[in-house]
């Protein structure tokens, strides 16, 4: 149900996304890392292995999205195509609870993904994700697939959730908001295979809990009911672009 947002709560969140959105947030956020990139295939590979290893300290999170990016040769398609990954250490600690192993399995399902459809937005435009009411969890569905195709049919929750009708698909989520939204500040904007409107929130706990806070979210789970919840709501504000407000709900309550 959709939360109705009251006019100074509005008049918040439009400060704050204006004030979080700019060009200097670019240098301490994963973005940047995409970002550096011409290429579409460069930007799309960045774009989703900086955002899957994008939880914890955000420091942290770039510096290992630098090792990470500087692993591959600062070229992650030809890595990628040349099956350069077949030589990562599998025991080699990425971030975290990411390691090697990890990144040659979602490696080993991006070749089959640029060798059948030459970018992952053209594998949305296959499946038709455009047309679905949820396109991220559609497209993860069909990414899924691919990457448990490549990896006799294992399945790598540290890459790709697997419980698409609960997961709140944060972290394809924020790729997806990096390559959609096309506002030429922050978010890069190369596809347009699904719109702006499209989006949905890039759900973590500060998020979540901020959402509440506000009155925006009643639900207690941080799940993709949640994220549904918060976005709808948004989409009364902006229905061209409600995740425009992840910007505010990001900033709100952060020394930013």
């Amino acid at each position: 149900m959709m939360k109705r947002i009251d006019i100074e709560t509005a008049e918040l969140l439009d400060r704050e996304a204006c004030r979080i959105n700019n060009r200097g947030f670019i240098d301490s956020d994963p973005v940047q890392f995409p970002r550096r990139f011409e290429r579409l295939e460069d930007i799309e590979i960045t774009a989703l292995l900086s955002a899957t290893i994008a939880w914890g300290n955000r420091k942290m999170i770039c510096s290992n999205c630098e090792k990470m990016l500087a692993l591959m040769g600062d070229s992650p398609y030809e890595f990628t195509m040349d099956r350069a990954w077949e030589e990562i250490d599998p025991d080699q600690n990425i971030h975290r609870t990411f390691f090697g192993r990890n990144l040659q399995y979602y490696l080993r399902g991006l070749y089959e993904v640029y060798s059948r459809y030459g970018s992952l937005q053209n594998l949305g435009r296959a499946m038709h994700i455009e047309k679905e009411e949820l396109p991220a969890w559609s497209l993860v569905k069909h990414l899924s697939d691919i990457l448990k195709d490549a990896n006799d049919r294992r399945s790598d929750s540290r890459c790709l959730p697997s419980s698409l009708e609960t997961t709140a698909l944060k972290r394809i989520n924020m790729a997806l908001r990096w390559l959609v939204r096309n506002d030429g500040i922050v978010d890069i904007g190369v596809w347009d295979v699904i719109k702006p409107s499209q989006l949905y929130i890039p759900l973590d706990v500060h998020v979540s809990n901020t959402a509440r806070s506000l009155g925006i979210l009643e639900r207690k789970s941080n799940d993709r009911k949640a994220v549904q919840e918060i976005t709808e709501s948004l989409r009364s504000l902006r229905p061209d672009d409600p995740v425009i407000y992840d910007y505010a709900l990001f900033g709100i309550g952060m020394n930013l």
